[in-house]
């Protein structure tokens, strides 16, 4: 069930001085979308992520929405809104902290061999490749890198709102450099990894 304190309403974010219109242009889509379970309601639930509403609001973008909007007339202050969407989801992947999982060795690399087992459909064998076959040289670092970078994936709803364009693929790019480098901040041992998969993204 849906933690209700990390959520905040359409109608809570326009008690946090939002209009519907820079929900639309600045949030996009709601995080949860459904029914809720509860209790019968003619409309859907809908809710927005609070770390991410909270994260937009400290963005210049942000400020310079509402200020359109309190000053110019609504189609301008809409068209502000528009083209402001991307810029305001640049600066929340900028801006946002990356807290990245610190584990003692020995478990890192357990999670890491289980995820990759996991993700290839293989059943656990006698070594790191599976049925008793070694692993090649370097797959470990690179399945630590892939299991600590699936572990990020709740970074990923930073990038809400933005759709197949190139702003989408913008965002898309700065937020792995941002988590990669997170990465090999926190386990200096996986650093040429890390730069391995930004310089080919860079690419």
């Amino acid at each position: 069930m849906t933690d209700r304190s990390l959520y905040v309403s359409p109608a809570g974010v326009r008690r946090r001085g939002w209009t519907d219109a820079m929900v639309r242009e600045l949030l996009g889509l709601p995080d949860v979308q459904g029914r809720d379970p509860r209790r019968y309601a003619p409309a859907p639930v809908r809710l927005y992520l609070l770390a991410r509403v909270e994260a937009v609001e400290r963005t210049p973008e942000f400020a310079a929405a509402s200020a359109a909007l309190a000053e110019t007339p609504r189609s301008a202050a809409l068209g502000v809104l528009a083209g402001s969407r991307r810029s305001a989801v640049l600066a929340a992947v900028r801006a946002e902290p990356i807290e990245v999982p610190r584990l003692p060795a020995a478990e890192l690399e357990r999670r890491a061999v289980r995820h990759r087992h996991l993700t290839t459909a293989r059943g656990p064998g006698a070594g790191p490749g599976g049925r008793g076959v070694p692993a090649p040289a370097g797959s470990l670092v690179r399945w630590q890198v892939g299991y600590l970078r699936q572990a990020l994936a709740r970074y990923e709803t930073l990038l809400d709102g933005l759709y197949g364009d190139a702003g989408r693929r913008e965002a898309e790019r700065l937020l792995r450099r941002r988590l990669y480098r997170a990465i090999a901040a926190a386990y200096p041992a996986l650093a040429g990894e890390c730069a391995r998969r930004i310089a080919l993204e860079s690419a």
